[in-house]
């Protein structure tokens, strides 16, 4: 094998216009070398005809071939991939790419010596770049990257560590790498693995929709996203689909809640856990659930039994493939506890009283005892269900509670007691407004007391002035009030109901602080035309994939979907300024925050209230600034790590808390799926 000597320099060829001869005849004229990159660019056309190659062009995918004798080389324009077939294919990547210059195919000099198989060599004296087919010169890489894990050629039929080797520290620029698995016709592909670590080892999940030969590219980045090096090898996926139940072992007896699981060696969208219970040959199927973390399965006491459990992993074009069954025995201990108060509390307001159990019953009593005299008061008795329980004055000092249950057969269970404390004071509690609630409209308004209310009055307070203003007088305390608020009631209140009650005697609510609005209210408005929404959310989504390596095809699904296909952006409800913001951010932002309605809770009721919401100049801040949330907050690390797969990442930022929806990475891969955004991912190199 011919070595290649150290070429001049871009500046020394560029100053002193070198010449350019194969096998001696000068052809400088008709095939001048340019600099470009800091690399010298020769056409290959004209030299490799010269050598009596045959040169073809495919103008449809951009694609120049080289045939000589049995080597054909393949160069497709701007790319830095390069096949090379002799007696098998294989592929390495070039500094520069291919490029037409003056409607000529220009290539990196080592090229030309990989592609044609000659020696170069450098006159100094003359100035003169020598080509001379006589030598001969082996492939030899552009680069000194090499990956370590797979062989070229290999079969991908699962799970594959991904590794490089990197000599003496590696290139200094670099900071991120991308593995790339690449259409060899096309060179197009998607990103399978990415990160910060670039001799690290990465897991790549294979996609069944992208079987067949492929290019394995491992590809080196600056700061800026500009390629620096890397390798490639061709690989053949041919992924025979296995999945396997985790979380159980076979004949293992189960005692209290079960945690399930799925390995897969393929990318699989969802998964769905068949449990079958073989002594009554029931089955239940659960709903689609993340292939990638946990399911709980918790029997009860009348599910102890044999089961039968199968995990069935669907891919992305809903294909099913199932596990073998694992068998296991549940044998679940009887359990009986009472909710909704906690041992220590102090109880002066309405209390809820449950019971969690796990066998069926016929009754249910819910008990005060006093640990003193151990004498009992049932407070009701029912035959299933919770009840609502708000202790009189008469109640004093420390008592327990528990829940008295009577099974199927007429046995009966207690629970084990929760020692309360009473305060023994009247209390009067007002429902139907909220704290800070902006009333627009008429409310309705009640009354829950531990005493026998007669009459109740409904009092406007005003929080600047104290002034107290009665909206209604001697109404039946359980009776709705409906308060419409006139014009002369704008403002800031606190609402306090008062109760009568034992002939004269008074109690009071606690003052609720609230805003009568009756100006006009603005709600969500489109932020463009829903036609043009899409292209809009995928502009700016391919954008930050590039810039960030988060899928697009993920962010614009997720635009899709918190917006409504931008048809429901928040603005401030006051003044109908848009906020721009596509994600329902809270906050403050770059033009500061906008009104809208959040919902809260109180006494048990949902309520909506003012909350700002952050506000931007324009859609291109909002989305900059939702992926700067996702990158940066420390909860979201696990969905940064494989959120370069729409697949990945739609589950990973459910686990991650983004969103309650169980559904959520399900919508999103629907509509991803569904208007073909998986293009939006493509990349080339």
């Amino acid at each position: 094998m011919l070595m290649f000597i150290q070429l001049p320099s871009p500046e020394v060829l560029a100053t002193n216009e070198p010449k350019l001869l194969l096998n001696g005849q000068d052809i400088t004229t008709i095939a001048e070398p340019i600099i470009k990159n800091d690399r010298t660019l020769v056409p290959i056309r004209f030299i490799a005809e010269q050598l009596g190659a045959q040169v073809d062009w495919n103008n449809e995918n951009r694609t120049v071939s080289v045939v000589k004798e049995n080597i054909s080389v393949s160069l497709k324009i701007d790319s830095h991939l390069v096949s090379y077939e002799n007696e098998g294919k294989a592929y390495s990547l070039c500094d520069v790419p291919p490029t037409i210059i003056n409607e000529r195919t220009y290539v990196p000099l080592r090229l030309v010596s990989n592609a044609l198989g000659i020696g170069i060599d450098w006159d100094g004296a003359t100035n003169t770049i020598l080509l001379d087919s006589s030598k001969t010169a082996d492939v030899e890489p552009f680069f000194d990257i090499r990956i370590l894990s797979l062989n070229s050629g290999q079969a991908i039929t699962g799970k594959t560590e991904l590794q490089i080797e990197l000599p003496n520290g590696g290139n200094q620029r670099a900071v991120e790498i991308k593995y790339l698995l690449l259409d060899p016709i096309t060179a197009k592909g998607t990103v399978i693995a990415r990160g910060k670590q670039l001799d690290a080892k990465y897991i790549w999940i294979p996609d069944l929709q992208e079987s067949g030969e492929r290019v394995l590219v491992a590809a080196l980045y600056d700061n800026n996203g500009k390629f620096l090096g890397g390798d490639s090898i061709a690989v053949n996926v041919a992924v025979t689909p296995q999945i396997s139940l985790t979380g159980l072992e076979q004949d293992q007896l189960i005692t209290g809640t079960a945690s399930l699981g799925a390995d897969t060696n393929f990318l699989a969208s969802y998964v769905k856990y068949e449990i079958t219970n073989l002594d009554n040959n029931k089955t239940t199927l659960s709903g689609e659930s993340d292939p990638y973390g946990p399911y709980t399965w918790t029997p009860n006491m009348y599910d102890n039994g044999s089961y039968a459990f199968k995990v069935i992993a669907y891919d992305s074009e809903n294909n099913a493939y199932e596990s073998q069954v694992v068998y296991a025995k549940a044998d679940v201990p009887r359990k009986l506890t009472l909710t909704g108060v906690s041992n220590g509390a102090t109880i002066n307001k309405p209390v809820t009283l449950s019971s969690s159990i796990n066998f069926y019953v016929s009754q249910t009593e819910y008990v005060l005892r006093d640990p003193v005299t151990g004498k009992e008061e049932i407070l009701a008795q029912l035959p299933y269900g919770s009840y609502k329980w708000f202790p009189g004055p008469e109640y004093t000092g420390t008592k327990e509670l528990l829940v008295r249950v009577k099974d199927t057969k007429g046995v009966i269970y207690d629970s084990n007691t929760v020692s309360v404390n009473f305060s023994g004071t009247p209390k009067l509690f007002l429902e139907g407004v909220g704290p800070n609630q902006v009333i627009t409209g008429a409310v309705k308004l009640k009354t829950i007391s531990n005493v026998s209310i007669d009459k109740v009055n409904y009092i406007l307070i005003n929080t600047t002035t104290g002034a107290k203003k009665v909206i209604a007088s001697n109404q039946e305390p359980q009776t709705e009030f409906t308060f419409t608020p006139a014009q002369g009631d704008e403002g800031y209140w606190k609402v306090q109901a008062e109760g009568i009650y034992d002939s004269g005697k008074k109690v009071l609510s606690e003052e609720i602080p609230v805003r009568v609005y009756l100006g006009k209210t603005y709600s969500a408005t489109p932020v463009i035309e829903k036609s043009l929404f899409l292209g809009l959310a995928s502009e700016l989504a391919r954008d930050s994939w590039e810039k960030t390596g988060m899928s697009a095809a993920l962010q614009t699904a997720q635009a899709i979907l918190e917006t409504g296909w931008g048809q429901s952006v928040p603005v401030d409800k006051y003044s109908g300024k848009i906020s721009y913001n596509l994600f329902g951010i809270k906050g403050s932002a770059t033009a500061g925050s906008v009104i809208s309605n959040t919902w809260e809770v109180y006494n048990g009721v949902s309520f909506r209230v003012d909350a700002e919401f952050r506000a931007y100049n324009n859609v291109n801040e909002s989305w900059a600034d939702h992926k700067s949330l996702l990158l940066d907050r420390e909860r979201y690390e696990p969905f940064r790590e494989v959120m370069h797969d729409s697949t990945l990442g739609a589950w990973a930022i459910r686990r991650a808390g983004y969103a309650t929806d169980p559904q959520y990475p399900i919508k999103l891969m629907r509509l991803i799926d569904q208007y073909n955004l998986h293009e939006l991912d493509e990349i080339s190199i």
